[in-house]
Formats: structure tokens, C-alpha cells, sequence
């Protein structure tokens, strides 16, 4: 390297989604999220909620790079982050100190924000729970970073090997995490109401007794199986 980068490389303005879109997403389960996007945009199971979430967690990300074992791009992302956002941390997937712990989860209560998101460990798991603001994670230890940086905010990251960028729509259960590309959330939303309908479909068809779905039967019943006994 030539020379140092700064500390911090910050964008704080990045195009959100509506109101009206947010709205139109509703409370989804993650799992329509992904049938709205052709079966994919699910983060690493390894991210996974502290405790059973009490309801989906959804709203807009604020991206940040912070490395491994430092959390300052974390701070400032939390200065940039405005009310109902979640916050992405992107650590590398460093395991060997946390990110965050009860104050600073006990801060982002007090700004609004809706969730954290992250790759790395948190600790005080007590303290965050009682705080009650959703975090995603990969783990906990009590080992603590430093805030030295580098590292960036707003920017595009990959975490839980998918790329996430500002403005991003996160959702998130019992099941993990997913990422709704902003650019495609027009196409995921048209597309929740025939995902709904297909679902409530089958559910039905499961309650009345259904055994073996329909398409099976017919594949079995086809020239495509080669038999062997």
C-alpha cells in the first residue's frame, strides 16, 4: 500500500426506498421474500438472531465496512442511520473479538434504529437482550475490539456472501436473514401476491390431507424415469 487510507470514507445521502414500498412489503416472512426473488438473497445460516424474534424485523440498511476486530466505521454508521434502519456491520467474518455489546446496543434504541446485522460476534448477551433491539450475528464472545479503523460507511459490503449496499431492504425471522436488492423491490412486490396465493394454496391442500403433490405424481407417472426394479 502507498499510503494509509483514511480513517473513515463516509456516505451518508444514498437513494431509499418509499414509504409506500416499505409499506407494500408488509410483515413478510423471509421465506416469501426469497420466493419473490427466485429462491436466493438469504445471508450465511451462520447469521442468525440472538432470540427468537418477536415479530419479522424489515427496514432500510446502512451498510458499513468496520474489518476485523474494529467497530469505529460501526459508530459513525450509527450517526448516519436515521429512525427504523438496520444497521449492516461487515467484519470479515472475524471471530476472535465482538463488534458491539449492550451499550452500544442500548444507544441504537435510543436512535430508532431497527435491527443489527452482522458477520462478526457481539457480548453481553444479557444486556443486549434486555435492550431489545433484533441483532443478527455469527456468535458471541466477551472479547472486545478497538476503534481504529479503517473502514466505511454506506458503501456497498458483502456479508454472509451476499452483497448488500445502502437502501437495501433487510428482512428478517426465525430463519435468518434476507437482502432485498433495492433496485428490485418494484419486482418483489408485484410478485408477493402470487407468492401469498401459491402458499395459502398448498397450506390447504395439506390441512385437507394432501399426501404427494401433484407435480410428482406426474413425473413419476412420465417417460422421463428410467426404473430399475
Amino acid at each position: 500500500m502507498i499510503k494509509d487510507p483514511p480513517l473513515l470514507t463516509v456516505r451518508r445521502e444514498f437513494p431509499r426506498p418509499t414509504p409506500q414500498q416499505l409499506a407494500a412489503l408488509g410483515s413478510i416472512p423471509t421465506g416469501y421474500a426469497v420466493d419473490a426473488m427466485d429462491g436466493r438473497g438469504a445471508l450465511d445460516h451462520r447469521i442468525k438472531p440472538l432470540e427468537r424474534p418477536k415479530k419479522p424485523m424489515i427496514g432500510i440498511a446502512v451498510t458499513c465496512h468496520c474489518g476485523p476486530a474494529d467497530n469505529l466505521a460501526l459508530f459513525a454508521a450509527l450517526a448516519a442511520a436515521r429512525p427504523g434502519d438496520i444497521l449492516v456491520a461487515a467484519t470479515d467474518a472475524f471471530a476472535a473479538t465482538a463488534i458491539v455489546g449492550d451499550l452500544f446496543m442500548g444507544m441504537a434504541r435510543n436512535r430508532g434504529i431497527a435491527g443489527l446485522v452482522t458477520d462478526g460476534m457481539v457480548r453481553d448477551l444479557a444486556g443486549i437482550l434486555a435492550v431489545g433491539v433484533p441483532v443478527y450475528c455469527a456468535g458471541l464472545t466477551p472479547n472486545s475490539p478497538v476503534r481504529n479503523g479503517p473502514g466505511t460507511v454506506g458503501l456497498p459490503v458483502v456479508l454472509g456472501g451476499v452483497s448488500v449496499d445502502s437502501g437495501d431492504v433487510l428482512v428478517g425471522d426465525d430463519d435468518g436473514v434476507v437482502v432485498i436488492p433495492r433496485l428490485q423491490l418494484h419486482q418483489v412486490i408485484a410478485r408477493l401476491a402470487e407468492v401469498r396465493a401459491a402458499e395459502a394454496a398448498l397450506e390447504a391442500k395439506v390441512k385437507a390431507g394432501l399426501e404427494i403433490p401433484d407435480f410428482i405424481e406426474t413425473i413419476l407417472a412420465s417417460d422421463r424415469i428410467a426404473r430399475v426394479d
